[in-house]
């Protein structure tokens, strides 16, 4: 469906609107709110200018050339339109084709004697069948018939039958650009011929200030259950009923499910909210990681192949938040240790693997390329590490690199969030393992597992103390 400008402005005045009072039979006056509904219909009527190029089969007598037209539509329903037009080539040359190294006119050899170059004028009559029209993109198919008459002898005016399709884009009710193409079938030798060509469309009438009339009762235009008003003041689209396209209505989102309808993964767990986790895992798409087994549901369903919502298959995540020096990726000796417990991890439990990944946060001065760079040179910083101190070998890790493209919490539009500067580590257990075994330490205790940051909470366990700035490095690393 096209968007309607005037709906908007109905949507305006809507608020406004109040029937005048009327006198009750006791005398008192009542004055109900009601909402504007729009009596005018869309307008039909239609101009297309267009340029493009003629094409012509290479047999033919002449050349390819440029053609403008000019087409005069009527949306006959919301599927149908009716469009007839006029198109002109004001200069084909003739074609050539060589015998012996000689040049020999395809007009000399058709008809005799040749010309030099021609123009062509033609007119056709089509009917558009437009396959679906969403709010801006609109696509058809064309069928119809014309002709083609030329200025030089060329024999006489060849009928046509046409068919094709194109699109359109409406930026508004009376504003959209088009792209087409056609073949078309002419003459008695039914040459293939085709045009291809884009141009503007213009709908007359389209700006004229629709009628109103005040009804009661609250409006809902895209029928997602929430009233108009309400879908403006929290800021979807009253004529999408699916604002964010996550496979969820606004008013499902807002009313059932709690979840925000501009937002297509109110958790940040990279599942839609509606298609991938109400739907086809049946996550909970309110909670990041639904089974609770340390892993967010998306990197369960992308990278492991692991059920989310079964904890007991989630791989062990360690996750680190390492303070680099500015545009460095050089690991400081104050997270030894905690990159000791994962080397041990691993090193207790021979046939795991580990996948590490590095992210960034996002701020109004972030470069996609240079984070998606700086996460991949820090994650493999840690790969490093594990294999030159930790003594694990380089065949059972991985590394990769996320930039800012999978957060984990909301980044402020000044300042990002560090939260999403983290490196995390995913250890896999070995074919036939049942469980990761951890390691212990001088007292026989298992070893305190890396603190894991769940919904965007702070880490459980203390970070250590911030190094001062090196006079190397004057400020700590904030990932842009």
């Amino acid at each position: 469906m096209r968007v309607s400008v005037r709906r908007e402005v109905a949507l305006g005045l809507a608020a406004g609107l109040s029937l005048l009072a009327v006198t009750t039979e006791t005398g008192r006056a009542q004055a109900p709110t009601p909402q504007a509904v729009e009596l005018a219909e869309a307008a039909k009527w239609y101009v297309s200018p267009s340029i493009g190029v003629i094409k012509f089969e290479g047999d033919e007598e002449v050349e390819d050339g440029f053609q403008v037209s000019f087409r005069l539509g009527y949306d006959y329903s919301e599927r149908w339109s009716l469009e007839a037009g006029v198109l002109i080539a004001p200069k084909l040359d003739e074609n050539f084709r060589y015998s012996n190294g000689v040049a020999i006119s395809r007009l000399e050899e058709a008809a005799g004697e040749g010309v030099h170059d021609t123009a062509a004028i033609g007119g056709f009559a089509e009917g558009l069948l437009h396959v679906t029209r969403w709010k801006r993109v609109d696509p058809y198919l064309s069928l119809g018939v014309g002709f083609m008459y030329y200025t030089e002898d060329l024999g006489d005016a060849d009928p046509q039958l046409r068919v094709g399709g194109g699109l359109m884009y409406h930026f508004n009710d009376m504003w959209a650009v088009r792209a087409d193409g056609r073949f078309f079938v002419a003459g008695d030798r039914a040459e293939a011929n085709a045009t291809i060509d884009g141009g503007l469309v213009w709908n007359w009438g389209a700006g004229v200030p629709p009628a109103f009339v005040a009804v009661g009762g609250p409006n809902d235009t895209d029928g997602d259950g929430l009233t108009d008003r309400h879908e403006l003041e929290i800021g979807t689209d009253p004529r999408d009923p699916d604002t964010d396209d996550d496979g969820l209505t606004d008013g499902q989102e807002v009313l059932q499910w709690k979840t925000n309808p501009r937002d297509p993964d109110t958790d940040m767990d990279m599942l839609k909210d509606g298609y991938d986790e109400v739907m086809k895992y049946t996550t909970n798409p309110l909670k990041r990681d639904t089974d609770d087994g340390g892993v967010a549901d998306g990197h369960e369903v992308l990278e492991d192949s692991t059920n989310p919502l079964d904890g007991r298959d989630d791989l062990m995540l360690f996750e680190l938040f390492i303070e680099f020096a500015y545009d460095k990726a050089d690991i400081h000796s104050r997270y030894d240790p905690q990159l000791d417990v994962i080397a041990k991890v691993l090193r207790r439990n021979p046939g795991s693997t580990a996948r590490i990944e590095g992210h960034a946060d996002r701020n109004k001065r972030s470069k996609a390329k240079y984070n998606q760079e700086l996460s991949e040179r820090r994650a493999k910083a840690v790969l490093n590490h594990l294999v030159d101190m930790g003594g694990i070998q380089s065949s059972r890790l991985s590394s990769m690199g996320y930039g800012f493209g999978r957060p984990k919490a909301a980044n402020d539009p000044e300042l990002g969030n560090p939260l999403n500067r983290r490196v995390e580590v995913y250890i896999r257990r070995g074919e036939g393992q049942d469980a990761l075994q951890l390691p212990e330490s001088e007292n026989g205790q298992p070893l305190p597992i890396m603190p894991v940051v769940r919904d965007g909470s702070v880490p459980a366990a203390p970070r250590p103390p911030q190094e001062p700035s090196m006079p190397d490095a004057p400020r700590v690393e904030t990932i842009k």
